[in-house]
């Protein structure tokens, strides 16, 4: 009984921060990037969006785009692993990297020794920081910023 009902809580917690990433705050985040930017920059080429430090890399498309893809930017092999693994940058698990990130790597590579050059640990906000990043992201070929089809024109 005591294992169901741990389980059970295991479990709606997990839905619960699930919900909470998902409904991070664009506008929130983009004040909350002030603690970023001593490490990070955004900038698409030449148009600089946000002025920042060079020891991590451009978040510019961070989201969508594979773990370590950042053309020029010496990342760990730990990072570079999780990339080659799938690791892909979402919202959510943007989110949660962000507050601790060699933790994140462990468990996503299932390996108690890796590490993350990312030192720094995000207590709050990491929802509305990988918000504000998804609301940069490029836009594709169709003008969406997200790549799927909101409309379809089979429906008509």
């Amino acid at each position: 009984m005591l294992k169901a009902l741990f389980l059970t809580t295991f479990v709606m917690s997990g839905a619960l921060s699930t919900a909470a990433y998902a409904e991070g705050d664009a506008a929130e985040g983009e004040g909350l990037f002030n603690r970023c930017k001593s490490c990070h920059a955004i900038a698409n080429g030449d148009d600089v969006i946000v002025r920042g430090g060079r020891t991590g890399p451009n978040l510019y498309g961070v989201i969508g785009s594979a773990a370590g893809a950042v053309e020029g930017f010496r990342y760990g092999d730990d990072t570079l692993a999780a990339g080659a693994a799938g690791l892909v940058w979402t919202e959510e698990n943007l989110a949660e990297y962000v507050t601790d990130p060699t933790a994140f790597l462990r468990a996503f590579l299932d390996d108690s020794s890796a590490r993350s050059k990312m030192t720094f640990k995000l207590r709050s906000g990491g929802e509305d920081i990988a918000a504000y990043l998804a609301s940069l992201a490029p836009m594709d070929e169709e003008g969406d910023d997200d790549g799927d089809d909101d409309e379809s024109s089979e429906d008509s």
